[in-house]
C-alpha cells in the first residue's frame, strides 16, 4: 500500500530554487518567553494575526478589517511556474515578523499561514535566522500557495541547501552540528501586475524545536480526557484508490488530505456540491478528492505537504459561521494532545512505524497521517485512521491503538517529532498553553 509520505530530507535538493526578495532588518528581538519544560525537550510555536500584525514590519501591505492585504506593491517579480505554461509579472508587497528569540538553539522549523488568494493572486512563506556563528542566514522560501491552481501550481521549493540550512518539502532543518537562535518571517502577497486583487492573510506563524535524539519514549501521564471520544465523521483514503493518479498516484496515498477533511467535517465545513462537481459522481466522499486536488504540492508530488493542508483547513467556515484557523506544531506527549480532545478539538498527526511496532495497524509505513479523536477509560488512542485496516470502507476508519505504541510511532525525532495540524474555529478557544508555549 502507498501511503502519502512525510519523510523529506531525500527531496530537498532535487532543483536550484528562484530566489526572491530580501527581507527587511530585524527590529529587535523579543524577549525568550518561556522557560524549558524538560531537560531535552524545546518545542515553541509563535504567530501573529490582525490583531498584532501591527508588531511587525509592512512594506506595501496594510491591515484591513481581520486580514493583511497588498495596498501600494513595492517592487514586481517575475515568475515562471514550473509547472503552467509561462511566466508572468506580479506586483509584489510583504509583511514581516518581528524577530522571535525561542531561548533555545533550534534545528528545525515549520511554518504556517492562513489565506484566501483570488484569481490572480498568491503568497510566499520565507524565513530567516540568526546562525550558531553569529551570521544572518539568507531567506529560505516555504512554500508557494495559492487556494487553487488558475494561477499558479502550490508548490515547495527545491535546491535551496547551504552549508547551513536546506528545505526539507516544508521543514527548514539545520545542517548536523549546526542550530539557529533566532527566526524571523516574511509572507509576500503578489498579484498580476496592473490589477487590483488582494490575497488576505489572516494568520502568519511557525513552529521552532529542538528535540533529543532518542528513538525511544516512556508512555506519558493521562492527562484527563480518558473515556473521551469526539463524533469525527469516518473517511478512508483506500475508497479512494486508483481516482486522479495524477495527484500522488491516486487516492490510495491521500491520508493527510483525508485527514484534513474529517477535521474540517466535524466542525461543520468543507466544500459544496458546486465546488467538487467536477469529481466523478461515481465516487464516494467526493470532498476528499476536491481537498487532495487542493493540497497537492507540486514539487513533493504528494498532498501531505503539512502547512498546505493546514492552510486548505483554514478556507472553509465552521457550521456556525466562524472562520477555521489551521496551524502546525509539534506536541510533546499524549498528555498534550488530551488537552485538546478535552477542549473538543480533533488533532490530525504524523507517524510513522513498521508493521510490528503498532498492534492491530496492519501496515507498515514511512509517513501517514491519521486523526486523533479522543481516548479509552484506560488512555489508549482513539483514532480514525483513513488507511482503514487496509479495508475499503468508511466503517472500518475507527480504531483502539495502545498508548505507549502509539507515542513512540509519534513522538521520538526519527519520527515526526510529535506533528500535529490544530484545526478549529475561530471562536472555540485552545487549551492553556503549557510554560513554553507550543501552541
Amino acid at each position: 500500500m502507498r501511503l502519502s509520505m512525510t519523510i523529506r530530507s531525500s527531496l530537498a535538493g532535487l532543483a536550484a530554487a528562484v530566489s526572491m526578495l530580501a527581507l527587511v532588518p530585524a527590529l529587535g528581538a523579543e524577549p525568550a518567553a518561556y522557560a524549558k519544560e524538560g531537560p531535552s525537550v524545546a518545542v515553541t510555536y509563535r504567530q501573529w494575526t490582525a490583531a498584532d500584525f501591527g508588531r511587525g514590519t509592512f512594506d506595501g501591505t496594510a491591515v484591513s478589517g481581520d486580514a493583511l492585504v497588498l495596498t501600494a506593491p513595492t517592487g514586481t517579480f517575475d515568475y515562471t511556474d514550473p509547472y503552467g505554461d509561462g511566466s508572468a509579472t506580479y506586483d509584489v508587497g510583504t509583511w514581516t515578523s518581528p524577530v522571535v528569540t525561542p531561548g533555545f538553539a533550534f534545528t528545525q522549523l515549520v511554518s504556517s499561514w492562513n489565506a484566501t488568494t483570488p484569481p490572480g493572486t498568491w503568497i510566499q512563506m520565507s524565513v530567516r535566522g540568526r546562525a550558531d556563528d553569529g551570521t544572518m542566514s539568507k531567506p529560505y522560501i516555504l512554500g508557494r500557495w495559492a487556494s487553487g491552481d488558475g494561477t499558479i501550481h502550490r508548490t515547495s521549493v527545491p535546491g535551496q541547501g547551504d552549508d547551513l540550512a536546506t528545505v526539507a518539502i516544508d521543514t527548514l532543518m539545520l545542517r548536523k552540528d549546526r542550530t539557529m537562535s533566532t527566526w524571523q518571517l516574511t509572507v509576500s502577497l503578489l498579484r498580476r501586475a496592473g490589477t487590483s486583487a488582494s490575497p488576505s492573510v489572516t494568520l502568519v506563524g511557525a513552529m521552532s524545536s529542538a528535540l533529543p535524539d532518542t528513538k525511544k519514549v516512556p508512555a506519558s501521564p493521562l492527562g484527563g480526557a480518558e473515556g473521551v471520544t469526539l463524533d469525527v465523521p469516518t473517511y478512508s483514503q483506500e475508497i479512494h484508490k486508483g481516482q486522479y493518479p495524477e495527484w500522488d498516484g491516486g487516492g490510495e496515498a491521500w491520508c493527510s488530505p483525508t485527514s484534513t477533511s474529517m477535521v474540517v467535517a466535524y466542525w461543520g465545513g468543507g466544500p459544496s456540491p458546486a465546488d467538487y462537481s467536477w469529481v466523478d459522481p461515481s465516487y464516494a466522499d467526493p470532498w476528499v478528492d476536491y481537498a487532495a486536488a487542493n493540497t497537492f504540492d507540486y514539487n513533493y508530488d504528494g498532498a501531505g505537504n503539512w502547512p498546505f493542508n493546514a492552510a486548505y483547513a483554514a478556507r472553509w467556515t465552521a457550521a456556525d459561521g466562524a472562520p477555521l484557523v489551521g496551524f502546525v506544531t509539534r506536541l510533546r506527549s499524549l498528555t498534550e494532545a488530551e488537552q485538546f480532545i478535552k477542549a473538543g478539538i480533533p488533532l490530525v498527526v504524523s507517524v510513522s512505524f513498521k508493521k510490528n511496532e503498532l498492534t492491530g495497524a496492519g501496515y507498515s509505513t514511512g509517513g501517514h497521517l491519521l486523526v486523533i479523536v479522543g481516548f479509552t477509560a484506560s488512555g489508549d488512542v482513539v483514532v480514525n485512521d483513513p488507511a482503514s485496516h487496509l479495508i475499503a470502507s468508511d466503517d472500518a476508519v475507527r480504531t483502539v491503538y495502545n498508548r505507549a505504541q502509539f507515542e513512540n510511532v509519534w513522538i521520538p525525532s526519527d519520527r515526526s517529532g510529535g506533528i500535529a495540524y490544530v484545526i478549529r474555529p475561530a471562536d472555540v478557544p485552545l487549551p492553556p498553553a503549557p510554560a513554553q508555549a507550543n501552541w
